[in-house]
């Protein structure tokens, strides 16, 4: 998990410029693990059957990983952009936000959606009994059903996840869709309680956890009408709120080696209380749900134990993974269940069943890995470099619909200097500058500190150098030339700034 703040790493020292929570990062990586044992586990082989007997809720309770990657969302997102959204709701870095959002989740969900999509129309095609995934209610197949898959709402009318999606698991990866369409204004609210006593906050992320502790310890399920709204929203807020906890307080070194003991000790807890949950009643041990955001809140900031091995690179580079590895699973696992069925070379009680059922399993994270490296990565940095566009995107349509009308840019006049060329066009550069900024004046650029200025994420190095250029002057060039240079220097200025986007 990555933000654009200056953190500190697990190991006590100063982040990078990424401020990467690195425990956060390979903590991904274990839940994104725990789902997919989960579903594993539905494979009929009496091998699977036999390992799922020795562990029982440790595998059969995984679709809790689908909740912790919701605390850990929150958490993260409320790190990173709590700042920048909070004070006030301004159109451009909203859409500044979103556009980061969306060109995280679309690439691969696109590629998997689109071949998966191909797999269950042959499938239609081939079924006599209507059955074309293994879903307890089918999914449909229609252009209205995939218009909704495409813009990732089709789970946002259903009170039950079952049959709303195309590929089972996306189910989630639409319910944190909403979450950030909905964070903007929450953000407000969020920025606003952030100097509330830290008592405050942490029983605010814990009480956002009971309904589904609840429905854990009444029924041994998180199933019930709209449950997947109440498992996003409380999910996602509770790590916002555990957040604010973390901000508030001040992390010593006797800090830190509380919330490394307690990195310890809470895995322990929450194991124990799977096993021993299960001995009150099938289902029952899910409750430790509500330690979820202590457990994030204590991995953000231990230096030590466990904390120090989910950031390790293997665990990091894993967490990385972990979007893919949630996506291309179910349509491996799919693909070999239809061929379990179909084949009698891949009977359950043969050999080689078992084989290529290890191999599928394997495989997932080789696929997620090239789904990473050839489309996630690349499609992300490219999309990217389009946010300037996007952010003037809002206005354009409010023009475009007369909401707002375009208003022409007057550049005042500028009478020659004294000083020479140089300064005149200096003058003549900042007046343009100045009348642009009258003409959007709703734009998020609030503060009267110029953008290049140097900050604990940008070096001064730049900053410094773009301001011996405004004030370096020629004893023999044109101001044509001149005028040019600062044209140049306000372009590289934009594309720097917008670099690490």
């Amino acid at each position: 998990m990555t933000s654009t703040r200056p953190t500190a790493t697990p190991s006590g020292t100063p982040a990078a410029s990424s401020g990467e929570f690195r425990g956060l990062t390979g903590l991904r990586a274990v839940a994104a693990v725990w789902v997919v044992l989960f579903h594993f586990h539905f494979t009929p082989l009496p091998g699977v059957a036999e390992v799922v007997g020795a562990l029982g809720p440790l595998i059969t309770s995984g679709a809790l990983g689908v909740d912790l990657f919701f605390v850990l969302s929150g958490f993260v997102i409320a790190h990173t952009y709590l700042d920048r959204l909070g004070p006030a709701l301004r159109v451009r870095a909203t859409a500044r936000f979103l556009w980061a959002r969306a060109v995280r989740l679309w690439p691969v969900y696109l590629l998997v959606l689109h071949v998966f999509g191909a797999w269950l129309i042959v499938r239609a095609t081939m079924a006599t009994d209507g059955a074309i995934a293994f879903q307890p209610v089918q999914p449909v197949l229609d252009v209205g059903q995939y218009l909704q898959q495409l813009v990732l709402v089709q789970l946002w009318d259903d009170a039950y996840f079952d049959g709303a999606s195309w590929v089972g698991s996306t189910w989630s990866t639409s319910a944190e869709w909403l979450a950030y369409l909905l964070f903007p204004a929450a953000a407000l609210v969020l920025h606003r309680m952030r100097t509330l006593p830290v008592v405050v906050l942490a029983c605010g992320s814990l009480l956002l956890m009971l309904p589904m502790t609840w429905a854990y310890l009444a029924t041994g399920s998180p199933y019930f009408p709209w449950s997947w709204l109440v498992r996003i929203l409380c999910g996602f807020g509770a790590g916002a709120l555990a957040y604010l906890v973390v901000r508030r307080l001040r992390w010593t070194s006797a800090a830190r080696q509380v919330a490394s003991a307690a990195a310890v000790v809470l895995p322990v807890v929450i194991v124990v209380g799977l096993l021993l949950g299960e001995l009150a009643g099938p289902g029952r041990g899910g409750a430790v749900i509500l330690l979820f955001p202590v457990l994030v809140a204590a991995l953000a900031v231990a230096d030590r134990g466990p904390a120090m091995l989910l950031s390790t690179r293997a665990l990091g580079y894993g967490g990385r993974l972990s979007y893919g590895l949630y996506l291309v699973h179910i349509p491996l696992f799919e693909v070999y269940w239809f061929a379990l069925e179909r084949s009698h070379w891949l009977a359950p009680q043969t050999v080689q069943a078992h084989v290529v059922g290890v191999a599928v399993l394997l495989s997932s994270a080789g696929v997620a890995a090239l789904t990473y490296h050839l489309v996630e990565e690349p499609s992300r940095t490219r999309l990217r470099a389009l946010a300037p566009a996007v952010e003037r995107l809002p206005l354009r349509v409010a023009i475009a619909l007369r909401i707002l009308r375009a208003r022409p840019v007057a550049l005042p006049d500028v009478a020659a200097s004294s000083d020479g060329a140089l300064a005149t066009a200096a003058a003549r550069f900042a007046a343009k500058r100045q009348a642009h900024a009258r003409v959007a004046g709703w734009s998020d650029e609030s503060s009267s500190k110029p953008r290049h200025a140097a900050s604990a994420l940008r070096p001064a190095t730049l900053a410094a150098a773009l301001v011996d250029a405004q004030h370096r002057r020629a004893a023999h060039r044109r101001e044509m030339d001149l005028w040019a240079d600062y044209e140049r220097a306000e372009y590289i200025r934009a594309g720097y700034l917008h670099a690490g986007f």
